[in-house]
C-alpha cells in the first residue's frame, strides 16, 4: 500500500515536472533536469512492469480456476446428457434390445425378424436420424406450399388438378387422448413458440373438452401451406354418434369455429345459449375446408390399462374409429399417434403398441408414431426429447405426402354436363316415383270404394 502511494506521488511529481519543463523551456534547458527526472521515471517503469507481472499471474490463476470449474461442469453436463439420452431412448432398457444392437453389425433379413425386433429397429432409426434430420424436415415444412409433394399420375398435369391453397390435417380421437397437447407441441417445434400454449387442454380435468373446431397455423406463417384442425374428443360409449359426425366432416368439410355439439349437450344458462347463437352466426363466415388427411390420436396408457383390467371397450372403439372407411385417403390408412406412453414401463409400452397394431391389423412400424407431448413438469418436450420432436415432424411430413396424393382433377365442361344430366335424371326419377305413389294410393281408394258399394247393394232388400 505504501509502495503504491509512493509511486502515485512520484508519478505526480514526474508529470508536473515534465509539463512545466516542456511548457516554459526549450530542449536545451531540459538537459540539466534529466538527472532529476530519470530516477522518477525508472521507478514508475519498474512498478508498472511489476504490476503487469502480478496481473498476468492473477489472470493465469483465474484461467486455471475457470478451466477446472468448466471441466467439473462439463462432467455434470455429460451425466445430465446421458440421463436425458436414457430418458428419451426409453426402449434401450427393453429385454430384447441387446439382440437389436447386435443386428447393427450386419445386414439381416428383415423378413425373418420378429415384430418386436422390427419395432426396436424403427425406434433406433428415429434416434439415429433425429439429431440431423429434424432441422431438415423443419426447413421443408417451412418452405412447403400446397401441392409441392404432388407427382404426375394418370397422364394429368398439375394445372388440371384441383389443389386447394391450404391442405387440412384433422386430429380425431377420444376424450383425453392428447390432441390439444399434440398441437401445442407442434407450435413449440415447428412454430418456435417455446412454452406458450395455443390450444387449451383439459389438464387432467374431465369437465373440459373442445366444443368447437379450431384451425391452427402451427408454423405461425402467413405463407403456410397446411393447417391442423383440433376436434372434440369422442366418447367410448357413443361410437356410432362419433362415426356419423366424422362422416359429415369428411363429406361436407370443416371450418374454423364449427360447433361440435352432441346429443347430450344442453345450454345451462341464458348466457350460454346467447353465446351459442353468436358463435353459430359468426362461424358461417369462415372458409369451408376439405379434409385431406386424418391423424387418429390414441392414449396408449389408457388402452393398455383397460386391457389388463379385462376391458376391451377402448381398444375396440379405437379400431372402429381407425378403420372407418371415410377416413381413408388415396388408399392410405390414417396415421396413428400414440400418446401418454411415459405412464407405462418399457415392456408395457412396447407390448401395448404391439397389441394395438395387431388389433387394428396394421404394421407396427409404418404410419404409427409414439410421441411424448409433455415432460414431467407439464411443458412441451421440444428439444429435451429429440426423438419425439422428430417423430412428430415426420408424421406431419407424411400427412402432407398423403394429402397431395388425394387431390382430384378439376371438373371440365363435360363433367359439369354429366353432373347436371345426372341430377335431372334423379329429379325425373323422383317425380315419376311420386306420381306412381299418388296413382297407387288413388287406385287403392277407388278399389275400396267399389268393394264398399258392391257390399251395400247386396245388403239391400
Amino acid at each position: 500500500m505504501e509502495g503504491t502511494r509512493k509511486l502515485n506521488k512520484d508519478c505526480t511529481c514526474l508529470d508536473v515536472a515534465l509539463k512545466h519543463c516542456f511548457t516554459h523551456a526549450s530542449f536545451d534547458h531540459l538537459q540539466p533536469l534529466f538527472p532529476t527526472v530519470r530516477p522518477l521515471a525508472n521507478r514508475v517503469i519498474w512498478f508498472n512492469n511489476h504490476r503487469c507481472t502480478l496481473s498476468c499471474h492473477r489472470r493465469v490463476d483465474e484461467c486455471r480456476w475457470k478451466q477446472e470449474m468448466k471441466s467439473q461442469v462439463s462432467c455434470v453436463d455429460e451425466d445430465d446428457c446421458e440421463s436425458c439420452r436414457l430418458a428419451y431412448c426409453w426402449w434401450r432398457t427393453a429385454a430384447e434390445f441387446d439382440k437389436c444392437a447386435k443386428l447393427k453389425l450386419g445386414f439381416p433379413n428383415v423378413s425373418i425378424l420378429t415384430p418386436r425386433l422390427r419395432l426396436l429397429r424403427e425406434l433406433e432409426r428415429l434416434a439415429l436420424v433425429a439429431p440431423d434430420g429434424l432441422n431438415e424436415l423443419q426447413h421443408k415444412l417451412l418452405e412447403y406450399r400446397s401441392g409441392d409433394f404432388w407427382v404426375p399420375t394418370g397422364g394429368i398435369t398439375r394445372e388440371d388438378m384441383d389443389i386447394p391453397p391450404v391442405n387440412t390435417i384433422l386430429l380425431v380421437g377420444f376424450s383425453g387422448s392428447g390432441k390439444s397437447s399434440l398441437i401445442n407441441l407442434m407450435y413449440s417445434i415447428l412454430g418456435r413458440s417455446g412454452l406458450i400454449p395455443f390450444a387449451q387442454t383439459s389438464s387432467g380435468s374431465s369437465n373440459y373438452t373442445t366444443m368447437y373446431m379450431e384451425e391452427h397455423n402451427v408454423l405461425r406463417s402467413t405463407r403456410s401451406g397446411f393447417c391442423i384442425y383440433d376436434s372434440r374428443g369422442f366418447d367410448y360409449h357413443s361410437t356410432r354418434e362419433a362415426l356419423e359426425e366424422m362422416s359429415s366432416w369428411m363429406s361436407e368439410g370443416i371450418h374454423h369455429n364449427q360447433p361440435c355439439f352432441r346429443y347430450n349437450d344442453r345450454a345451462t344458462t341464458a348466457d350460454d345459449a346467447a353465446m351459442e347463437n353468436i358463435t353459430l352466426r359468426s362461424s358461417l363466415n369462415f372458409l369451408q375446408r376439405e379434409v385431406n388427411c386424418v391423424m387418429v390420436v390414441a392414449n396408449i396408457a389408457q388402452i393398455y390399462k383397460a386391457l389388463k383390467a379385462g376391458d376391451l371397450k377402448p381398444l375396440e372403439a379405437t379400431r372402429q374409429l381407425f378403420s372407418f372407411p371415410a377416413l381413408r385417403k388415396s388408399n392410405e390408412n390414417p396415421l396413428l399417434i400414440l400418446t401418454h406412453g411415459d405412464l407405462l414401463s418399457t415392456e408395457e409400452r412396447i407390448d401395448g403398441r404391439m397389441k394395438i397394431c395387431e388389433h387394428l391389423e396394421i404394421s407396427e412400424t409404418n404410419g404409427v408414431y409414439d410421441i411424448l407431448c409433455l415432460n414431467e413438469y407439464g411443458f412441451p418436450v421440444e428439444e429435451s426429447d429429440p426423438v419425439s420432436a422428430y417423430a412428430l415432424t415426420e408424421a406431419v411430413y407424411r400427412a402432407l405426402l398423403i394429402s397431395d396424393r388425394s387431390h382430384f382433377p378439376k371438373m371440365k365442361f363435360k363433367d359439369w354436363a354429366m353432373l347436371i344430366l345426372l341430377w335431372l335424371m334423379r329429379f325425373m326419377g323422383f317425380c315419376f316415383a311420386f306420381l306412381a305413389d299418388v296413382c297407387s294410393n288413388l287406385g287403392k281408394r277407388q278399389k275400396l270404394r267399389n268393394e264398399f258399394d258392391s257390399r251395400h247393394y247386396k245388403l239391400k232388400p
